[in-house]
């Protein structure tokens, strides 16, 4: 027997954590690929959210600042899919192995894209790379120099731009849903 859907690794992260932290909601998962790979709705069904989760692995275990990186990830995204999600927001999971950490960035597509743009130009693929320091902040790295880095590793950088921390585990949507 064929099943009627899965779900991949990053899609049950999120939906475990939302599971385990925002009881006042319900938590469905679409039957058919529409780019919406969760919906979240209020108790009684009416209000909705959402989400496209992106998952990647975690390369911080090879990086010469391992001491005050929690998570480091990557993301070959498509800038049309970006453009055009039905998504109200896209969850980029960042699995710690070195720390056994989870950290989420949950940011608008069009935040995001407006972002990345703004950093790495307008091309067809973008290539980004996230790290979340033990400081929780969550940096755009891709492009950086070992300046720049090791600046991210002190607690020291500052790029507006390139920084996430304000989307770091920011679950403000779900919450508003009543959770």
């Amino acid at each position: 027997m064929k099943p009627l859907f899965t779900i991949h690794a990053g899609e049950f992260v999120v939906a475990d954590y939302i599971e385990g932290h925002f009881r006042g909601v319900n938590l469905w998962v679409p039957a058919k690929d529409t780019g919406i790979d969760l919906l979240v709705t209020d108790s009684a069904n009416r209000n909705t959210l959402s989400l496209q989760v992106k998952f990647s692995r975690d390369y911080s275990d090879r990086h010469p600042f391992q001491e005050p990186l929690r998570a480091c990830s990557w993301w070959k995204l498509n800038r049309q899919k970006l453009a055009t999600s039905k998504a109200d927001y896209w969850v980029l999971v960042l699995i710690g192995f070195v720390r056994r950490s989870t950290d989420f960035v949950v940011v608008k597509p069009s935040e995001l894209l407006a972002r990345l743009d703004a950093i790495h130009g307008q091309a067809d693929t973008i290539q980004s790379y996230l790290w979340v320091t033990e400081g929780d902040r969550c940096w755009e790295t891709r492009g950086l120099n070992k300046a720049e880095e090791s600046l991210i590793a002190k607690g020291k950088y500052k790029n507006e731009l390139r920084d996430f921390s304000g989307y770091l585990n920011d679950w403000s949507p779900v919450e508003a849903l009543g959770g």
